[in-house]
């Protein structure tokens, strides 16, 4: 028997999203806008192709369930992956992470103090580097995914990839969300306060957004992606045998 808190394929999806409002960003990411009316995830998925599965998988991360249980995923369910978290690439890059840098400058206007321009700084370092870490993963990792895919289904691209494994990029991968936690303890217990307490609220509002969807975004990669990317991987070795 299910219990109230379970998400099944009937669970409706407002009701949901009333409990955890982030999972609004999860539509999102997987292209898919308010309102939702009273349709249940299995309305949703058949309605946009999403396996089942998959979703109340990522679903439950969003709600804050620990774990992944024992999926049967698809090489499709890879590119349904893959577009997921270049649609949250997206939002990183083009929305939250320029709405943060502006509320910085905002309080490097009000406070001139050398602690808010070293904040600036830090953030526009932080923000480089994640540029570069969802490049490599745009440019790199999802095509030799999606080249993977197009592989089990017996056309050819694996030749652009000779060199290149599942293994180089877990080599590769690191949890770009750390770093907010030191910035928000910074605002929290150490910056100094200049008349600037609803900037401040509004941009530790954000961080906490962008680092919670950012830990999400992790553990896809590291908990559903990469174990299916090393099976298809492991599955075009076994046909070239």
């Amino acid at each position: 028997m299910k219990s109230k808190s379970d998400i099944h394929r009937d669970s409706k999806l407002a009701e949901i999203i009333i409990s955890q409002p982030y999972i609004i960003l999860m539509l999102e990411h997987f292209e898919v806008s308010l309102p939702v009316q009273d349709i249940t995830i299995s309305q949703i998925c058949e309605k946009h192709h999403i396996n089942e599965a998959l979703f109340i998988a990522f679903t439950n991360l969003y709600c804050g369930k620990k774990g992944i249980p024992s999926l049967r995923l698809t090489a499709d369910d890879a590119i349904t992956i893959t577009r997921f978290l270049a649609t949250s690439h997206r939002y990183y890059l083009e929305q939250i992470y320029p709405e943060i840098m502006q509320l910085i400058e905002q309080m490097r206007e009000q406070n001139k103090h050398h602690e808010m321009k070293l904040v600036s700084l830090f953030f526009t370092d932080y923000f480089k580097e994640v540029t570069t870490h969802l490049d490599y993963e745009n440019q790199v990792f999802h095509p030799y995914v999606e080249c993977l895919v197009t592989e089990s289904k017996g056309a050819t691209c694996k030749d652009n990839y000779i060199d290149y494994s599942v293994s180089q990029y877990q080599d590769h991968h690191d949890d770009i969300e750390m770093k907010l936690t030191d910035l928000k303890n910074l605002l929290i217990k150490y910056l100094p306060t200049y008349n600037d307490h609803i900037i401040r609220r509004k941009l530790l509002f954000l961080l906490s957004e962008l680092e919670f969807d950012l830990k999400i975004h992790s553990e896809i990669e590291e908990l559903i992606l990469i174990p299916l990317a090393i099976d298809l991987e492991n599955k075009d070795k076994t046909s070239r045998q």
